[in-house]
């Protein structure tokens, strides 16, 4: 990576924004004005309704945050193949989506979409990257999504392989700090990643093998927003895939990362 290091230029000349609008549509309520919902804990319906009779005004305030979820892989194989630059104006290039460990992108996605469910119950927002297999982008496209989306964190999720089939235990990935291209989420990203980390390995009891700093990640060089990377288990360790595959396993590793990410946001 160092013969590269030359080529990371200010963010300013390079931005990773897509050109898309990036603000956050209103939304038409209470009688048809436009005002963002106040509270998590209450229904469109009843904001409206508690606000009126209480102080005969709507109050207009922020959304509940965001959480951006990214499964791993199952990216359209044709489209994997393709590469594209590892951050702004590199000319290093990588492929969209080696495929990942053999069970993963089933067990990213099934850990996603319970993930999805505990944060949505405890009045977050929610954006998946995909929901299904045959996804048709890259790395960019996905940190693309979570910035559009203004997420207050984007949380990929993996699962390890190895061929030390004795291997075993999560860890969480993280941003290596680089200017230009990840010293803006550097800090947020390390803090989430304690956050989410720790819950995981709580929830869970598997072995806590860290957090591991990486340079060469897409998906973390494009990102506007703080981003982490959970490797959830190796899928290549007998007892822990069988685990992994387990809907009470999921969901235990799903509690993990939702408490984690609540804690950060929160902070």
């Amino acid at each position: 990576m160092g013969q590269h290091a030359s080529l990371a230029p200010r963010r300013a000349s390079f931005p990773k924004a897509t050109g898309l609008s990036e603000r956050s549509p209103a939304r038409p309520v209470c009688g048809g004005r436009y005002h963002r919902p106040w509270s998590r804990r209450l229904r469109l319906d009843q904001r409206c309704d508690f606000a009126t009779r209480h102080t005969g005004v709507v109050l207009a305030v922020a959304p509940a945050p965001l959480v951006c979820l990214d499964p791993g892989h199952g990216t359209a194989p044709a489209i994997g193949r393709q590469t594209e630059p590892i951050g702004p104006g590199s000319s290093l290039r990588k492929i969209k989506d080696g495929g990942g460990t053999p069970g993963e992108a089933p067990v990213a996605l099934a850990i996603a979409f319970r993930t999805r469910e505990i944060l949505r119950r405890d009045g977050y927002r929610v954006a998946m990257t995909r929901t299904r297999d045959g996804y048709t982008g890259g790395n960019i496209a996905r940190a693309r999504f979570c910035n559009v989306h203004h997420a207050a964190l984007m949380v990929r999720i993996h699962a390890d392989g190895s061929q030390d089939r004795a291997q075993h235990g999560v860890k969480t990935l993280v941003p290596a700090l680089r200017r230009g291209w990840t010293d803006d989420i550097y800090a947020g990203s390390l803090r989430a990643a304690r956050a989410v980390q720790a819950a995981v390995v709580r929830q869970t009891g598997a072995l806590d093998l860290g957090l591991v700093p990486r340079t060469d990640l897409t998906g973390f060089n494009w990102a506007d927003v703080p981003a982490i990377l959970v490797e959830t288990g190796f899928m290549t360790n007998p007892a822990e895939g069988r685990l992994l595959r387990t809907l009470a396993y999921q969901l235990k590793v799903a509690r993990g990362i939702a408490a984690g990410a609540e804690a950060f946001i929160k902070r």
